[in-house]
């Protein structure tokens, strides 16, 4: 389906559509989607759930969820990693696995208990929550032209980082019509 989000042109999948309202097409000001992991196909319709049928132990979360929303004329995603996160960050870089490094905000900041995550090739740049009552969750940032997505997965996927990268590379490519 063909959306306009910030000027820019998307073809989103219906069925990854999360909210009813935004099923249409044409211009919106933002796009909640969700798409299984790793086959990034659309997830099959939500199931009904009631006290009767709810399933008593933790369901692993099995989705990487994407907004897209307008940016007018906000600090590029980019941007904000190069100029506004390093004055909150602890000098010390931990490497984490093969290319991907870990730098923790400081206490007191506007982002204590997260971490930031970098590398290269594929690049990505994830800023992740600590586990502790619930798991620890990313947020990874681009901008496409008038449009930022913001991409949401579980930071327990970092051990599988270049898979994750290269999922968010091929849904950016693929929502864009270009070939993925």
């Amino acid at each position: 389906m063909p959306v306009s989000v910030g000027a820019t042109l998307f073809n989103v999948p219906t069925a990854a559509i999360r909210r009813k309202i935004q099923r249409h097409s044409g211009p919106q000001e933002r796009v909640d989607l969700s798409f299984v992991f790793p086959s990034l196909e659309p997830p099959d319709a939500p199931k009904h759930v009631t006290a009767d049928t709810i399933e008593e132990k933790v369901q692993p979360i099995d989705r990487i969820f994407l907004s897209i929303s307008a940016h007018h004329d906000t600090l590029a995603p980019d941007a904000r990693v190069r100029t506004i996160y390093p004055r909150y960050l602890d000098q010390a870089s931990t490497p984490v696995d093969d290319g991907l490094t870990m730098r923790s905000f400081r206490d007191g900041s506007p982002y204590a208990n997260e971490d930031l995550f970098s590398a290269g090739t594929p690049v990505l740049n994830a800023r992740c929550t600590r586990d502790g009552l619930t798991p620890g969750m990313c947020l990874s940032e681009r901008r496409v032209e008038g449009a930022d997505l913001t991409f949401r997965f579980p930071r327990s996927w970092l051990s599988e980082w270049r898979d994750v990268a290269n999922a968010m590379n091929r849904l950016t490519a693929r929502m864009q019509g270009l070939k993925d």
